[in-house]
């Protein structure tokens, strides 16, 4: 494919794609029942009163096909803020011509303009093209650490005091 590639930020009119991209993930992941939000949630999310993310896409001649949703986190051993990448995905057809770089590269960039500490993330450990591709641009896997998660009923019943 010859065609450019341009990164930028995410403007409101991207949301459908950028979800569209949610899903197609989702899939991937092989955890598609799992998408739980709609494109008006994920469009507060990003561009309400109050954003919680923020992301940057890929557009190939004027489509958008690719994309990089993020926000902040906080080291307390580091005293200083970093970049948690929620989610970089590209379209299978559109990979291995440079768009993931793009997108990885432009979050490292806003990261050292930000002046931030880190840029952090998690992959799936079957996921083997995502892994070798980061580690290719030097991430290192932090195998001693697990992620744990609360959520749902459990979240409920821990805030209930139970």
């Amino acid at each position: 494919m010859s065609a450019t590639i341009a990164v930028r930020e995410a403007r409101p009119a991207d949301v459908g794609a950028i979800f569209a991209m949610v899903v197609a993930l989702a899939e991937y992941e092989r955890a598609p029942d799992q998408v739980v939000g709609t494109p008006g949630m994920l469009a507060s999310a990003l561009f309400g009163p109050a954003p919680a993310a923020e992301a940057i896409v890929a557009e190939r001649d004027g489509e958008v096909v690719g994309f990089a949703l993020f926000h902040g986190t906080f080291s307390t051993w580091e005293c200083d803020a970093g970049i948690w990448l929620e989610d970089l995905f590209v379209y299978p057809e559109h990979r291995r011509d440079g768009v993931g770089e793009l997108l990885l590269r432009r979050l490292a960039r806003l990261a050292v303009q930000r002046g931030r500490a880190r840029l952090e993330w998690a992959a799936l450990h079957w996921n083997e093209p995502a892994l070798s591709f980061y580690a290719k641009h030097g991430a290192e896997p932090l195998d001693e650490w697990r992620m744990h998660r609360l959520s749902g009923a459990a979240l409920v019943a821990l805030s209930d005091g139970g």
